[in-house]
């Protein structure tokens, strides 16, 4: 009982920082998609959106966690509040997917970026993404297989989802994501690369002596960078719950479950915590979106500061302030 209340206090606190940090820079992206309409950020939207509904989906478990054991949740109520932290997951996994293979495209083919990644066809992968995880997420709800046989309380994802339900996505999704995310990187890398022997040619030929090098070269390993940091976060923290998923359904006589769902299954869902600190430090548009916000905070703040201070008795001295300011401008009429 003492170690599920102290991994409810746990999981509230997640659940609020995660929310928090998420809607910031929600809210920062998209002042910024406000006044650049970059298709880029609208994925980045959509990360933050995915990441937001993590924090809301595990905050409905809380109060399972905190309440005594007579009161547990109903089976069905579990299942709904796991699938729907299973399709919040998924979709911010394949976000960061989009995220990934659209650096891609826009290193690959800068010339045909635009054409090809319209705001129609940013919009179709969206939809196609969150459809793709409510199926992925809902899943275990129509297949006998994934579920468990019997429930006891509290709430957790073993307690409704059959370790079955995890090999299968693993086999099936993190796994091919985690190719094509090596095969996304090491291309960018590649391109970058290029890019980089031929500047230092045409610097070494003359053609670009004294010059700065182009921003092309930059952004490139710029984006590079981004993606690799995304895929380092991503692979970090939920590679540990899923490999240990494989070995609980590969060796039956192991008990993990509290392993699994109380550390491993907490440090994948901390992923959703990593991600807007990852953009909120190293893309340009969110920080500088960031950096206004928090001045027009404090410019608010100073205001109602001085608000505050006239109507607790300083309102004598923007009179005197006012009579001195009369005087000095006949004084100078005067002259």
């Amino acid at each position: 009982m003492e170690s599920s209340f102290s991994f409810g206090v746990i999981l509230a606190i997640l659940a609020f920082l995660i929310i928090a940090t998420n809607a910031l820079v929600a809210v920062a992206v998209l002042l910024s998609i406000h006044k650049n309409d970059g298709v880029g950020l609208c994925f980045t939207l959509n990360l933050a959106v995915a990441d937001t509904l993590i924090g809301v989906a595990i905050s409905g478990l809380v109060s399972d966690q905190l309440s005594s054991s007579a009161q547990t949740t109903q089976k069905t109520l579990c299942s709904l509040r796991m699938a729907f932290v299973t399709s919040s997951a998924a979709a911010s996994v394949l976000t960061v997917m989009l995220i990934a293979f659209d650096r891609y495209l826009a290193i690959k083919q800068p010339l045909r970026y635009f054409q090809i990644m319209s705001g129609l066809v940013a919009g179709a992968c969206i939809a196609g993404l969150w459809l793709l995880s409510y199926l992925v997420g809902f899943l275990p709800l129509g297949v006998s297989i994934f579920q468990q046989t019997t429930y006891q309380g509290p709430c957790t994802f073993f307690a409704v989802f059959h370790p079955r339900f995890v090999l299968t996505l693993s086999c099936a999704g993190f796994f091919p994501a985690m190719l094509l995310f090596v095969f996304f990187y090491c291309d960018m890398l590649k391109i970058a690369s290029m890019h980089r022997q031929q500047i230092q040619k045409m610097e070494h030929a003359g053609a670009l002596a004294g010059a700065y090098r182009p921003p092309r070269y930059a952004s490139d390993f710029k984006a590079v960078r981004t993606v690799s940091v995304l895929i380092g976060s991503f692979t970090l923290s939920w590679s540990p719950f899923l490999v240990t998923s494989i070995v609980q359904v590969a060796c039956q006589e192991c008990y993990l479950y509290k392993v699994l769902e109380q550390y491993l299954w907490l440090l994948g869902v901390g992923n959703s915590l990593l991600n807007p600190l990852i953009y909120a430090y190293w893309q340009k548009e969110v920080r500088l979106q960031l950096y206004h916000m928090a001045l027009g905070v404090k410019k608010g703040l100073t205001s109602l500061l001085r608000l505050l201070t006239i109507r607790n008795g300083g309102s004598e001295r923007p009179r005197e302030n006012s009579c001195h300011i009369i005087t000095v401008s006949n004084s100078e009429l005067d002259g």
